[in-house]
């Protein structure tokens, strides 16, 4: 589905920016600001239906408008942390390769905050710079992990030419300081709330994982 403008927003704060615009996408709304910190969750394609996310909608379309979004997040959030769909992120090598993705462009198109990939879906928090948009970005991300996830498959028996992400993805800019603390602690304990790991700093495609912290990037 193409992207529509449905309005420009005052949105107070240092996020902030002419020529933000909010953008349909199918089911969400997305700010597309250059200049905001943006939360993005992203998941494979055999991990959320089509007929579960019309479900949710059937069952939110009473609640006002505010109501609605605060349901639906929780309730695709408790449907992802339950596992659903293949799990592809859960081995290992592949989880090393998106991880890999998100980091190779940062400090160049975006700086990365925070991120965790998880069995099915995966958690970034970045700050888009040099006029690169969210949009591009997360595109990008699909596009070369698709292709590694794919080879990988490939090398190792699976012929599948189904779609590896969900062409759809949730984002939400960070209002301020506070926002940014709870979004990293949400992130960072995705794995833990998921029952992966006891500790946030156990799961080891995080930023929470003390190894990870002098990652090579670009």
């Amino acid at each position: 589905m193409a992207n529509q403008e449905i309005g420009v927003p005052g949105i107070p704060g240092r996020n902030t920016a002419a020529g933000a615009v909010w953008r349909s996408r199918g089911y969400l709304p997305h700010f597309d600001n250059s200049l905001a910190i943006q939360h993005v969750t992203f998941h494979l394609a055999d991990s959320l239906p089509k007929a579960v996310l019309e479900r949710f909608e059937a069952e939110l379309r009473h609640f006002p408008d505010e109501r609605r979004e605060i349901e639906r997040r929780k309730r695709i959030d408790a449907w992802m942390d339950a596992g659903h769909g293949s799990q592809a992120l859960r081995e290992p090598a592949i989880a090393g390769m998106v991880q890999s993705v998100l980091l190779f462009f940062d400090s160049q198109r975006y700086r990365i905050l925070a991120w965790a990939v998880m069995p099915n879906h995966v958690h970034a928090l970045f700050e888009p710079i040099h006029h690169w948009t969210v949009a591009k970005i997360v595109a990008s991300w699909k596009k070369f992990s698709a292709k590694e996830i794919r080879e990988w498959c490939r090398a190792n028996g699976d012929q599948s030419s189904a779609p590896i992400w969900h062409r759809e993805y949730w984002d939400r800019y960070i209002r301020d300081e506070r926002h940014l603390v709870q979004t990293i602690q949400y992130i960072h304990s995705n794995p833990v709330k998921a029952g992966l790991v006891a500790k946030a700093e156990a799961w080891r495609w995080s930023s929470a994982f003390p190894g990870n912290a002098n990652l090579p990037i670009g």
